[in-house]
């Protein structure tokens, strides 16, 4: 059985973040969603849990994070391609979001983020896995000291 990922995330109002999410295309699980929180499918077996602040901080005696003014993490999602990159963010500026950075073009690497509306950072990422940053074809550790060297530029 394949291992599921659940990312939790806090968030101030629940259904401005579902509103926000909608508009990117996101789908919820309604099974797993109340006034507490909701269960945002990002793929077959990786789910975002937006949790309301309170429910949050039920799970944790750390402070939560004012994500819009410190980073606690960036979710990185993959894209099909440099357009579907473009789109995401698009829909997340029309959404009310907004972009933290600059698009980065490595070639074989496309990418770009957004900040949604509680500061938590995104990145969208569309790569060409059949060829390096040189054009010549790869293997796989090349491609993940290129992914590290784009990731952390």
């Amino acid at each position: 059985m394949p291992t599921k990922i659940f990312v939790n995330l806090p968030v101030k109002n629940l259904d401005q973040s579902v509103a926000f999410f909608t508009k990117l295309g996101f789908t919820f699980n309604a099974q797993f969603t109340n006034e507490s929180g909701t269960c945002m499918v990002i793929g077959e077996d990786i789910f975002v849990m937006l949790l309301v602040e309170p429910f949050f901080k039920s799970f944790t005696k750390k402070e939560i994070c004012d994500a819009t003014r410190s980073t606690e993490s960036i979710i990185c999602l993959s894209a099909e391609s440099r357009e579907k990159v473009d789109e995401m963010i698009n829909n997340a500026i029309n959404a009310g979001g907004t972009t933290p950075g600059a698009k980065q073009d490595q070639g074989f690497m496309y990418g770009h983020g957004f900040q949604d509306l509680d500061g938590h950072l995104w990145e969208v990422m569309y790569m060409d896995t059949s060829a390096n940053a040189y054009g010549h074809e790869c293997d796989t550790p090349e491609l993940i000291d290129q992914l590290n060297i784009f990731i952390t530029n």
